[in-house]
């Protein structure tokens, strides 16, 4: 019985995951391309896909260690040689660890991204701002002594 449960929410899972999967690229492709319209709509997808992961998640975790059994794949592999699903449940729970193990790939490359941009942001409005070294030159021609900020019209 825990078994045919347990299985029924590693396969409801599988189809969010590759859906997050597509979001994540696609997210990739929208922070190379600066789209803000897009990501915003990309966020609000992900955010509801993770929290039904996370939920489906506990609920297998629940499950496994109801039975006393630990809640990873040592658990699962525990259960699955009790089980006529077992090979089922080995195949379609691997499957699931991979999609998810590409998810976190993809997102921890999305969020190096996003920090190399706001990097690069800072160091504009760094310049921008004036609050760069006295290696620029000022209306004169000479360096300026001081990094005095100024505004925006005037950079």
């Amino acid at each position: 019985m825990h078994d045919r449960s347990l299985l029924l929410l590693i396969e409801e899972d599988i189809a969010p995951a590759q859906q997050l999967l597509e979001l994540l690229q696609h997210e990739a492709l929208a922070l190379h391309g600066r789209d803000m319209p897009l990501l915003e709509n990309i966020l609000a997808q992900k955010q509801s896909l993770i929290v039904l992961l996370e939920q489906h998640g506990r609920k297998r975790s629940q499950i496994l260690q109801g039975l006393k059994l630990t809640a990873d794949r040592n658990g699962l592999v525990t259960l699955a040689q009790h089980s006529s699903l077992g090979n089922d449940l080995l195949a379609r729970g691997d499957l699931l660890t991979g999609l998810l193990a590409e998810c976190q790939a993809i997102n921890e490359q999305n969020g190096r991204l996003i920090r190399v941009q706001q990097m690069s942001t800072v160091n504009q409005m760094r310049i921008l701002m004036g609050g760069e070294p006295p290696s620029l030159y000022d209306a004169r021609g000479s360096t300026s002594k001081l990094a005095k900020p100024r505004p925006l019209s005037q950079a």
